[in-house]
């Protein structure tokens, strides 16, 4: 290793920084800096959370401006933006001059608005959105990104890869992050949803649900197989060449309904996605490409596009 590379590594590890926020991600977090061998300020509003880490070599700050004065580099994984300023106000003089990167869930106008807050308080900001679960923490191809300024992000880049190895910087609008926190994880809660009413399925015939995971993933990498192609169609506005059209997904809906009946299992859930597919026929898309579907969204109920 070169003078300037080993010089650059060591100015990298020995970055101090202070987790605000000691929850199951948060944990994580500090943990993963500990294991690189950063000095860790950690802070909870539940003190007795900051004990394990205590014991891996984190130094407990009960007092939140005394935890930030500790580092340059603030790392707040509370559970919103309000809940990170609400918190954060009391260390506001001591904020001035340092880093704040937010890992919370939120809003664009959210993330919009603690830009602003941290400003006002001299502190330098981004924001961030880990997108795996704590255990995956640390691990090289575990994503994460952020927007903010470049300088700040490029700054500190060595320091925050350590959470992740997949360390994206999304552009400068502040409020990226958050956007495509609320774009990408969109998709978590419908795709569990279907897991879990394929899972209501299996068990009420007395399977287990463990049987159909190797399945389940088959169609899960189906799925993001032709993900491009489907990115390719909205963005170009073209859904004339459909590999799967409206009209199919409209025409199961009775399928679906007597599964349901027979199994014993609500659906309920489907009845928004079956009213897309409803309108989208309405409004001519019954042989375009499912990604049609994307013009319907646009279009809110009652109110005019």
């Amino acid at each position: 290793m070169s003078a300037h590379a080993s010089a650059h590594a060591s100015a990298h590890t020995s970055t101090p920084v202070t987790l605000i926020g000691l929850g199951s991600m948060g944990r994580a977090l500090a943990g993963a800096y500990l294991d690189a061998g950063h000095p860790a300020t950690v802070w909870n509003r539940s003190p007795e959370r900051a004990a394990p880490l205590v014991d891996q070599g984190a130094v407990h700050q009960p007092d939140i401006a005394a935890a930030v004065a500790a580092s340059p580099l603030v790392v707040a994984c509370l559970s919103t933006y309000d809940a990170t300023m609400r918190s954060l106000e009391p260390a506001s003089a001591a904020l001035a001059g340092r880093t704040l990167v937010t890992l919370n869930s939120g809003t664009p106008a959210g993330a919009r608005e603690t830009a602003g807050w941290a400003a006002a308080r001299g502190a330098r900001f981004l924001d961030g959105a880990v997108k795996n679960v704590p255990a995956a923490v640390g691990k090289p191809d575990t994503l994460l990104y952020y927007s903010g300024d470049r300088a700040v992000f490029d700054e500190y880049a060595a320091t925050l890869r350590v959470l992740g190895g997949d360390t994206v910087h999304l552009g400068t609008d502040v409020d990226l992050a958050a956007l495509y926190e609320s774009a990408v994880g969109a998709t978590l809660l419908p795709a569990l949803l279907g897991f879990f009413e394929g899972a209501a399925l299996i068990t009420a015939r007395g399977l287990e649900a463990r049987t159909m995971v190797r399945y389940s993933v088959k169609w899960l990498e189906m799925i993001a197989a032709i993900l491009p192609g489907l990115a390719a169609e909205i963005d170009s506005g073209d859904y004339t060449e459909p590999a799967s059209s409206v009209g199919l997904f409209h025409d199961a809906i009775g399928y679906e309904d007597q599964t349901g009946t027979e199994a014993g299992i609500d659906l309920s859930w489907h009845e928004p996605m079956n009213d897309l597919l409803r309108r989208a026929v309405a409004e001519g898309h019954r042989d375009h490409s499912i990604s049609a579907l994307v013009e319907v969204l646009r279009k809110q109920p009652g109110r005019v596009a």
